[in-house]
């Protein structure tokens, strides 16, 4: 998927990652092209799937579903009915914010919002319940956002 990038590309790219809210002027000013240049060049990424999207990044406070987990996931075995069914569930459950494929001792890293630990409870029965031959299951809670999406987050005083 990855196209011929150049280093005017990466640098956009760089940017609207830090901010995804720059006009085409500031983004411009910033990387040294010319409005309508960086603006055909914005255009063009985003029609190559380099940038698949645009979001706000929001406060704890401001989340509906304010705790966040980490689940990480292991096969005991793999089939391809077994991974379309897990993607299918993973697709359709609005808890499931992130998924990652990763090495190590998990095969899949999950990122998981809920409103209280009820709900986590009942996230974690229903993938069990998925009976698709999960071999071992880890979750964490997150105490504390220190770094989110290259954005340092209001951290309180760790030692209060």
């Amino acid at each position: 998927m990855r196209q011929q990038l150049d280093e005017y590309d990466y640098k956009i790219l760089q940017q609207l990652q830090a901010n995804g809210r720059l006009s085409n002027q500031e983004l411009a000013e910033v990387v040294g092209l010319s409005t309508s240049q960086c603006s055909r060049r914005r255009i063009a990424l985003e029609q190559q799937g380099m940038i698949v999207g645009y979001f706000a990044q929001l406060h704890p406070d401001a989340e509906a579903h304010s705790i966040m987990g980490i689940m990480e996931i292991k096969f005991l075995q793999y089939s391809r009915e077994i991974v379309e069914q897990f993607f299918n569930f993973v697709a359709q459950a609005v808890t499931i914010r992130e998924v990652y494929k990763v090495t190590g001792n998990y095969d899949y890293m999950l990122k998981v919002t809920v409103q209280d630990l009820i709900e986590m409870s009942q996230l974690i029965n229903q993938l069990a319940a998925l009976n698709i031959g999960i071999g071992n299951f880890n979750t964490s809670i997150v105490l504390e956002r220190v770094k989110e999406n290259q954005q340092m987050m209001n951290v309180g005083n760790v030692y209060e």
